[in-house]
């Protein structure tokens, strides 16, 4: 896990044209997406289509993802973030929780720019596995350069879930998804681009990182 200091982000939209900004507090976030063999140690399942400890999980759900931040939680004796109601379909984050959880929108994009204000924090093919140089297929973590936090694949290889519902008035419970994926031409491996899934779906291009509130704690080793 990475200590991220607190700040303020701007969100945009393409879509709307629109903007906001967003005031931060420090958090951690895992240097890494979360790996094959990290995914099957909590839960037991290798969910991904290609096969690699060091591989980035896919073909998670948004379920999936926040499924395992509270099994994790629970096995490192942590507080949960999430109360999940299967039979409804409903999840309810406990913010005072310390607990593994999904980056907001805001806490990823800042954590992707660490201080940085262009579109990308180095250059695309130093910091990114996408479409140009992945060779057509997903890649081990930590392979290309991190950004000045220390945070290895904010873009390419996998796009990561958050929190955040996209738009609820157009798309109901569509979730937010950041960072381009190693299939992904140039343009989407960019600080800002915004993607939506239904949180149901799983797809072989989408992973997820975990986080948790506060600035220091125990968490995550490699496993």
């Amino acid at each position: 896990m990475v200590a991220v200091p607190p700040g303020r982000v701007t969100l945009s939209d393409r879509r709307t044209q629109s903007s906001w900004a967003v005031e931060v507090a420090p958090f951690q976030m895992g240097a890494f997406p979360v790996t094959q063999a990290q995914y099957a140690q909590v839960t037991g399942l290798w969910p991904s289509s290609a096969r690699g400890d060091r591989l980035p999980v896919e073909g998670v759900s948004w379920w999936d993802a926040i499924r395992f931040c509270d099994a994790l939680s629970r096995s490192e004796g942590l507080t949960p973030a999430y109360h999940l109601d299967a039979d409804a379909e409903t999840a309810e984050w406990d913010t005072s929780a310390d607990g593994y959880r999904l980056p907001t929108e805001a806490e990823w994009e800042h954590a992707c720019r660490a201080g940085t204000t262009g579109p990308r924090y180095g250059e695309l093919d130093e910091v990114a596995w996408y479409q140009g140089n992945s060779y057509g297929r997903i890649q081990p973590v930590g392979g290309k350069r991190p950004n000045a936090w220390g945070l290895y694949d904010m873009l390419g290889n996998v796009w990561d879930w958050c929190w955040d519902v996209y738009d609820a008035e157009v798309y109901g419970a569509y979730r937010v998804l950041r960072g381009g994926g190693w299939a992904d031409e140039h343009w989407s491996c960019r600080a800002s681009v915004r993607r939506r899934s239904h949180p149901t779906f799983r797809i072989d291009d989408v992973g997820f990182r975990v986080a948790r509130s506060g600035e220091s704690g125990r968490g995550l080793v490699d496993r």
